[in-house]
């Protein structure tokens, strides 16, 4: 039969969706000949490729001239059946047409299987949602257009075969050829046997992707409740390596595929995507819900907002994939997901300030260093402020108010870029707040006054200095780094004042003064014991911050060296090695002081008493 006679007949008839009465132009067009004619092409076709008794199936999808043939003959029979119906219903020419389309479904049916299982590797997900993202529309309007469509693609490929890759040509290749058979049995009321072998094999291939990304369906609440931390922190882990790929890639790829393929059906599209993908999806998303309502604990609070954030920021292709009405199951699992984190993060917040402000640890820290809640706090702090765009999200619709007021200091300007005006920047303050108010009845602790302030000191520039080298400084804001870095210098001035009170206090007011001999040398004995009394004392304690460290000794030198310089050089040529008791009056030279003082602050402990100028003066740092 000649091919260009059978595309004249086979494609450019009306739909054969809709049946044609008998006052339509094609009841006077259509005449019986033509129908005899149509039904004698598709049985010598049809026939041709019955594979009833033959175990080795050829594709005939593999010669795309006997494909278009093919489903041509078939829409030929469509509406030679058609015709039967209205005009011989009871002839033995519709039987007979009628066994010939259930030989040609048959075949249509393992022509689609084949494709199904011998192109998948170009049909999954990946490769299809990488070829639609280059190609926005691979759609037919219908299988009766599958000749003219494949010859224009044709036409294109040989144009576009150099910069198309063959992954994609082939994915391509495929859904044509998967919904061109597709509309064709779905078009003749085969669409159960179409749709059965597609949700088979597209399932399997979801829940294989889903189980080697890591996927666990079986693990229920009660599983998870029952883990240790190692392990679910773990398992938390691989499933926020897996979301995105199962959402962006592994479902979005079934969606685009199901979309092509049965697009001529709404329907259909929804019903076999929701079968295929939709009891893995509710799996996926079910998994943080279910640690969200786990046993809470500070060390979980960060995995919980690194799973709200993987979810928040995946849920418009959430909305998107799953948009269908019998997969809102899937929406509403991802939004009862976010739900549950954030209220999870909520409590977890709170339960960790009322933490600090239990916190009843007596012990002092030696030399008056960092405190164990100062660093924890602090970290803990500077690591919740790279949520700061998720905590705005948790904490939108629940405002801060403040249990008592906060000092102005706390405070940034309003009207500046990050400031703390911002309610993650108030409660983030607040918190630092409680810790610092415990800080203060930690430094009460100490029987030494001036340690208590510089335990002070040392506290509160670790978080300036945690706050300056955070996300915190754009949340709480140069004012408030001002402010605190102030009261750092005020701590450690208090300190210098007091812990040095008796040493400035032993040398006289006016040193240039005329005084007897044994008032400058008492002078002399008071400041040698008062120095080695508080140096004797000092020397273990710490200052880790190496700026400060440098700040409190230069502030010192200042304050001691200059006086006492003047003091001994007006009467230390006179009493010079003058001894009483074998020690001499004048102990230390101005520089044997600046050697001393730098030696400070490291926590080394002293043993004996000062080096005397005359054994080479203090150590020198």
């Amino acid at each position: 039969m000649p091919r260009k006679g059978m595309r004249s007949i086979f494609f450019k008839s009306p739909s054969p969706t809709r049946m044609t009465p008998p006052s339509s132009p094609l009841h006077h067009t259509f005449s019986e000949s033509l129908m005899e004619e149509n039904i004698e092409v598709a049985q010598f076709i049809i026939t041709k490729w019955d594979s009833s008794h033959d175990d080795n199936l050829v594709s005939l999808f593999s010669d795309k001239d006997e494909a278009r043939q093919y489903l041509g003959s078939i829409k030929g029979l469509q509406k030679a059946m058609k015709y039967l119906v209205l005009h011989q219903s009871n002839s033995e020419k519709l039987v007979r047409a009628q066994l010939l389309m259930q030989t040609a479904m048959k075949r249509l049916q393992k022509e689609f299987y084949q494709i199904l299982k011998s192109n998948r590797d170009y049909l999954d997900p990946e490769s299809v949602s990488a070829y639609s993202s280059s190609r926005p529309s691979v759609s037919r309007s219908s299988f009766s257009e599958f000749e003219e469509e494949e010859e224009e693609e044709e036409d294109e490929s040989e144009n576009e075969n150099d910069s198309v890759p063959e992954v994609e040509r082939a994915s391509l290749a495929a859904m044509a050829d998967l919904r061109a058979i597709a509309e064709a049995m779905i078009s003749a009321g085969y669409a159960k046997e179409c749709i059965k072998v597609y949700k088979i094999i597209r399932k399997s291939i979801v829940d294989e992707a889903l189980y080697h990304l890591g996927v666990e369906r079986e693990l229920t609440f009660q599983k998870i409740q029952k883990m240790e931390w190692e392990v679910l922190e773990f398992k938390i882990k691989n499933w926020l390596s897996a979301v995105k790929m199962a959402v962006k890639t592994l479902f979005y790829g079934e969606r685009l595929l199901c979309d092509q393929v049965f697009s001529v059906s709404a329907a259909i599209r929804e019903s076999c995507f929701t079968e295929i993908s939709k009891e893995g999806a509710l799996a996926l998303f079910g998994f943080p819900e279910n640690v969200a309502k786990c046993k809470k604990t500070p060390e979980k609070l960060f995995r919980i907002l690194d799973l709200y954030e993987a979810v928040s920021g995946l849920w418009p292709e959430v909305e998107s994939i799953f948009s269908f009405e019998s997969t809102s199951a899937v929406r509403a699992t991802a939004v009862n997901s976010l739900i549950k984190l954030g209220d999870t993060v909520r409590t977890m917040l709170m339960d960790f300030e009322t933490a600090i402000q239990k916190d009843s640890s007596k012990t002092t820290v030696p030399g008056g260093g960092i405190h164990p809640l100062t660093r924890y706090v602090m970290n803990y702090i500077s690591f919740l402020a790279d949520y700061c765009g998720i905590l705005l999200d948790i904490f939108a619709d629940w405002p801060f108010t403040v249990p008592s007021a906060l000092p102005e200091s706390y405070f940034g300007s309003p009207d500046s870029e990050g400031s703390i005006s911002s309610p993650i920047s108030v409660r983030l303050a607040w918190l630092i707040l409680v810790m610092l108010c415990k800080l203060d009845g930690k430094a009460a602790m100490y029987k030494d006054v001036p340690l208590s302030y510089l335990f002070l000191a040392n506290n509160l520039q670790y978080v300036t200095e945690k706050v300056r080298q955070s996300n915190l400084k754009f949340l709480l804001g140069d004012d408030w780094l001002i402010n605190h870095e102030l009261k750092v210098k005020q701590y450690a001035e208090n300190y210098e004042k007091i812990g040095w009170s008796k040493v400035l206090a032993s040398l006289p007011e006016n040193q240039t003064a005329e005084n007897p001999a044994d008032r400058v040398n008492d002078h002399f004995k008071k400041f040698n014991s008062a120095f080695e009394e508080a140096y004797m004392k000092q020397i273990s304690w710490v200052v880790p911050d190496p700026k400060l460290r440098d700040h409190i000794k230069i502030s010192m030198a200042r304050r001691i060296i200059p006086i006492y310089k003047e003091f001994y050089e007006a009467y230390g040529g006179v009493q010079m090695k003058k001894e009483m008791w074998g020690e001499p009056f004048i102990r230390f030279t101005p520089d044997d002081l600046g050697n001393y003082l730098s030696d400070m602050f490291y926590g080394s402990k002293s043993s004996g008493s000062v080096s005397s100028s005359s054994r080479g003066g203090g150590r020198s740092h």
